[in-house]
Formats: structure tokens, sequence, C-alpha cells
């Protein structure tokens, strides 16, 4: 595993007002040295970390050397959404999960990258939370990115999702079991009902009484409960909802007028959380006023986990963006 670096950074006035204190900011680098190559940043989803590359990386199908962001070319950072328990240290734990949005985040990571000498990046990419994440440090810093690469997710929270978000919500706070029963719920929503149907074709397990179906909702209830923190999963799922790049600023074309990156919005057909078509909805609007902008469909039984799971689809979409360009033009530092 990479090491994992800690950034201390100063007070953030976070969007409502409140002030989060001394926040410490943790990251891993993959690939090549800070200063001597183009940098691309990956965000991580609601459970993932920093940790996106090598034996124990949750995207070492893509990241890597020779693999489509080639650690070989790019310089890869990674940062750890604060509160995420990563580190291991309880001290940058956060229990007032409710304060913080997807906006915080994102301007916690570019603090995190101006701290480090870095002011252009060739691109941002994520699924899920983690796009939604690079959704807004686009808007922040809209001449800064190449590339605006978001995955399975949208630029905003829609109802659905903020319906999802709040049945999470009530099992995290009101279970006796609240990571595992929560994960229960939640993996449905990952999932897709012709991909559970196909996968356990209604077979039991050896005790006859149970599914194997129920057996592996379980079996994901336990994992996340063993290395997951509920403070942790109460922040994460909490974002979800936060996310609208427009809230406070203007419509939407105006909003991302000014943001010059290329945006690659990547949709999953059969997504039953950040739907394909909220996607297509997204690149209807933007193609009528950019040429820049691309939809891109993954093509999966799975649904929205189909980020994490159909890496050869998504490395076609991925390859011309990262292996056909000159990417020296990104290279950025200031120390």
């Amino acid at each position: 595993m990479a090491h994992l670096f800690n950034i201390p950074l100063t007070d953030l006035r976070l969007q409502n007002g409140y002030t989060y204190a001394k926040p410490v900011l943790t990251y891993q680098v993959f690939g090549q040295t800070l200063g001597t190559a183009a940098v691309v940043v990956v965000n991580h989803a609601l459970t993932g970390n920093s940790n996106v590359s090598g034996p124990e990386g949750w995207w070492s199908e893509l990241v890597g050397s020779g693999k489509t962001i080639d650690t070989d070319v790019f310089t890869v950072i990674a940062f750890n959404i604060p509160g995420n328990g990563y580190d291991k240290n309880p001290a940058n734990l956060i229990s007032e999960y409710k304060q913080f949005t997807v906006r915080d985040i994102a301007q916690l990571f570019w603090n995190g990258l101006h701290a480090l000498g870095i002011e252009r990046i060739f691109a941002v990419i994520g699924g899920s939370l983690g796009g939604a994440i690079a959704w807004e440090m686009a808007v922040l810093q809209p001449r800064s990115i190449g590339h605006l690469i978001p995955i399975a997710t949208d630029w905003k929270a829609t109802d659905w999702v903020i319906a999802q978000v709040l049945i999470q919500d009530q099992i995290l706070n009101n279970s006796d079991d609240p990571i595992a029963d929560a994960r229960l719920h939640a993996m449905l929503l990952y999932r897709t009902p012709e991909s559970i149907n196909q996968r356990f074709g209604r077979t039991r397990t050896n005790e006859s009484s149970v599914f194997q179906v129920e057996r592996w909702l379980l079996n994901h209830g336990i994992k996340l409960k063993n290395r997951f923190t509920l403070s942790a999963y109460k922040l994460m799922n909490h974002l979800l909802k936060t996310n609208d790049i427009t809230k406070e600023r203007a419509d939407f074309l105006q909003v991302i007028r000014n943001v010059t990156a290329a945006i690659h919005i990547v949709a999953v057909d059969t997504d039953l959380f950040f739907t394909a078509a909220e996607n297509r909805k997204t690149f209807e609007i933007l193609k009528t006023k950019r040429e820049n902008i691309f939809l891109h469909q993954i093509n999966s039984v799975h649904g929205h986990d189909a980020f994490l799971i159909e890496n050869e689809q998504l490395s076609q979409i991925l390859n011309p963006i990262f292996h056909t360009q000159k990417t020296n033009t990104y290279v950025s530092y200031n120390h």
C-alpha cells in the first residue's frame, strides 16, 4: 500500500457557516513523483478510501502501471474524505456529520492540492459520491481541470436519492445493529433485481432454511461493520443528499458555463440510484451550449455498482481520454 500522508489545514468555514477547526486531510500518491507529471485526482465513493491502486487497491483494475490511468505516465492522488476513518485516528472522526456538504469536501480537496503546490490537474474522476465531489471541484476551480469524469453520479441529489439517504439515516440512528442493517438496504440499491436473481436463483445454503441471497447480504453487513465506523457511515451517507452545484449560486447552465474542462458523463443503464435518465437530461442540456461534453454508458445487469464491476467497459470509455493527450500541458507545481 502507498504511504498515507497527512496535510494539516487551516480552519475551514463550511457552507452553512459552521467552522471545521484544524482539519487534517489524508492522501496517497501513486505513480510519478509530484511535480514531474500531470496529476489525476481519484475521488472515492461512500465506503471507499484513498487506496486506489496496488494489490489491495479498490480500483486497481483501472489505476496502475500500464492500466487505463497509467501510473507510469501520471501522478495519481487520492484523498480520504475527512471522517471516513481510513487513518484509524479517532481524533479525525466527525460526530456532527450534518454540518458538512459535498461542497465543503470539494473545497478541502482543493485546499489540499494547493498545499501540495498543485494548481492544475489533468483529470478529476470519481464514482457515486466521488463523482459528486468531482462536479463540485470543477465549479469551485472552473479553469483548473482538463477533464471532469463523473461516473454513476449526478450534479445534484434528486428526490429519489434524498429519500434513500433518509432511510439510511433512520436505520443508522435507530437500529440495534446500524452499520450491518443499513448495508442490507444499501446493497439492494447498488444492484438490480435482475443481478440478484441471476446470481442466486433461489438457491439455499446447506442450512435449508437460509437462502443464499440472505447469507450474501448478511455477510456484506458483517464485513462493513468490521472495517467501517458508525460516524463515518453517517457522514458519507449524509453527504449524498447535499450534492447540488446550483445551491446558493445560479441555475445549472450559468453555474457550469465557466467550467472549461471537457465533461465526460458516464452513466450506468441500470443504475437505480443515480439514474441514467438524469444523466441524459444533463447531457441534453449541456450539448446545446458547448462542444466538449460527452455522454458514455456502461451497459450492465449489475446497476449502480457496475462502475466497480464492469472494468473492461469502463476502460474502453476512459482509454481515449487518458491515452491520447499531451500530459505535460497539465504539469503545474509551485514548490
